[in-house]
């Protein structure tokens, strides 16, 4: 006799069905595994072990050989150095906007951070050319220096001040918000004991803005090691070795066989990075200013000396912004570097070189573009559905993606390089294809490298809506899918543009991750400023330059136009 489980003609019910939700929390696993995971792990197998097991030999004779040491040793005192000079700078900058009512402060917040959106190599450049013998703004003022003389940035001092200067901007973003959270009426009651805008400052305000000055100084530590544009522009010239040149240098001239050694490198320079990372957790949860999200910031007059400040607050802006700027444009319209710029020097060939001659510019913006806007289209997608899973589904599994997510970004981008390399290498299994030397291995690298750039915007977004809605639908019987794409979407909308406008920003003009990855039937337009300028084309590099500062300041402009439609604290810039 057979047992039947279903009556004839009854339908077979599945032994399993997989719902919508469950799925997309499958595919959203399988992509942070794939792109952020693994090549972390295969960095972490190739530094540490040989075919023999673990490498005490080999890696006894990487760390034995001086320029080794000495990378090691310029990595952190560079890092450490310009850290203090972004933080001197970035806590003034923060204080004065914050806790003073000097007019204009708009206009001057928004000069102090455009730095941070320009790519470090175009600001490398732009300095270099500012501040040469054939300077053609100093040229013009009889300040340049003489023929032949050193150029001052070309050593360990002028690598910590450029990168000094260039992350004061994050300082002051951490400070900022930190200084907001002092609660009004301890700073009032120092005021009302007879305690003057100084004493009040330095006692009150500054001590419980603490735990924000250490985090804000570890994110410019975690910056400045690594920063490659600014660190190849100027270290390499100076040779003054540091991890993130070294490993550069080395994998461009050995080629694989360095990939090893240079992975062990990379290990070096990720724990450097996550020992910045943690200061600033460590900071944060100790950090013992209380919140009080009724008050607001005490308002201090500057009294006479107001314009002053605002004078000395412009100069600075002037001589670290408008100086290489204006340097880099006049180079970008004279026919040869060094010319200065007249009436009958002035010339376009440069930007139409640039944008319509010259067919390896073209090719490389060409695919910046494509890689950017899938990257950006992909990563809108995925941060808005991970973002579901990280505020309502909280669980060991979505906790597993959050730090995935979050560790890829954290990793310097050049390390993130060496990991995809040597994940990529060799052909796929099972479809025996290698994609190293093409640009879907540029594309999982931006998609591992920008997740969590895209993530805390849509966080933010998710934070300030409210779930019953999703309920309602859910109780009305919508699936999955249909709650996103009809309830979720119209809320999260604006941020997750938001966030698209930021990492499109970020990676136009990307180099940290893929100055490692591209070949020469794949190039990006963001490497493409080094090339130009160690072939001699200075002009043309400059017209590049001045293109990419162009097109990020109308994003940036377009989106302080639209702040007005986005949560407060979305964009870095918003004010």
């Amino acid at each position: 006799m057979t047992l039947t489980l279903h009556s004839k003609g009854a339908p077979r019910a599945p032994l399993f069905r997989l719902s919508a939700e469950t799925i997309v929390l499958a595919l959203l696993a399988l992509l942070i595994l794939s792109v952020s995971v693994a090549p972390m792990l295969r960095l972490a197998q190739a530094a540490l072990f040989d075919d023999g097991g673990l490498a005490v030999e080999r890696l006894a004779r990487l760390f034995a050989r001086p320029q080794t040491t000495a990378a090691i040793w310029n990595t952190i005192q560079i890092a450490l150095a310009s850290t203090l000079v972004s933080l001197l700078v970035g806590t003034v900058f923060a204080v004065i906007v914050v806790q003073t009512d000097l007019p204009g402060k708009s206009a001057l917040v928004f000069a102090f951070v455009l730095p941070l959106m320009i790519p470090p190599q175009v600001t490398a450049m732009a300095w270099i050319q500012a501040f040469s013998p054939s300077s053609p703004v100093l040229g013009a003022l009889g300040l340049s220096m003489e023929a032949g003389t050193r150029h001052p940035l070309y050593s360990k001092a002028g690598i910590i001040l450029l990168l000094g200067i260039y992350n004061a901007p994050l300082v002051y973003l951490a400070m900022q918000a930190s200084l907001r959270r002092i609660p009004l009426d301890l700073a009032e009651a120092a005021r009302a004991a007879g305690a003057g805008p100084v004493r009040v400052l330095l006692t009150v305000i500054l001590p419980l803005a603490r735990g924000g000055m250490v985090a804000a100084a570890s994110l410019a530590f975690v910056s400045a090691i690594g920063n490659f544009g600014i660190q190849a522009m100027l270290g390499i010239p100076a040779r003054v070795p540091t991890l993130i040149t070294q490993i550069y240098q080395q994998i461009n001239g050995l080629g694989p066989s360095a990939l090893p050694n240079m992975a062990a490198l990379s290990m070096v320079l990720t724990a450097l990075t996550v020992a910045g990372v943690l200061l600033a957790a460590r900071a944060g949860e100790r950090n013992d200013t209380r919140v009080d999200l009724g008050s607001r910031a005490l308002v201090l007059s500057p009294g006479r000396g107001g314009p002053v400040i605002l004078a000395l607050l412009w100069g600075y802006l002037v001589l670290s912004l408008l100086l290489p700027l204006s340097a880099l444009l006049q180079s970008s319209l004279v026919p040869a570097y060094g010319l200065p710029l007249t009436a009958e020097t002035v010339t376009l060939k440069n930007y139409a070189a640039a944008l319509f001659r010259q067919v390896s510019l073209r090719d490389a913006f060409l695919t910046s573009l494509w890689l950017t806007l899938v990257t950006v289209g992909f990563l809108m997608l995925a941060s808005v559905f991970l973002g579901y899973f990280l505020t309502w589904r909280r669980g060991p599994l979505v906790r597993l993606l959050h730090f995935g997510s979050e560790a890829a970004y954290t990793l310097p981008g050049i390390t993130l390089g060496v990991a995809m390399i040597l994940l990529f290498l060799r052909p796929l299994p099972g479809i025996g294809v290698s994609l190293y030397g093409t640009p879907w291995i540029i594309l999982a690298a931006y998609v591992a490298g920008f997740l969590a750039l895209a993530l805390r915007p849509v966080l933010s977004g998710y934070a300030q809506i409210d779930r019953t809605l999703e309920e309602a639908a859910q109780v009305a019987g919508a699936g999955f899918l249909r709650r996103m794409r009809d309830v979720i979407w119209p809320l999260i909308a604006p941020t997750a543009i938001a966030a698209g406008v930021i990492v499109f920003m970020t990676a136009i003009n990307e180099i940290q991750t893929s100055i490692l990855l591209i070949s020469s039937g794949t190039r990006t337009i963001g490497p493409m400023i080094i090339f130009l300028e160690e072939g001699g084309a200075s002009t043309l590099a400059a017209a590049v330059g001045c293109l990419m500062i162009f097109g990020i300041l109308l994003l940036m402009l377009l989106s302080v136009a639209l702040s007005r439609f986005l949560p407060k604290g979305v964009l870095p810039w918003q004010f």
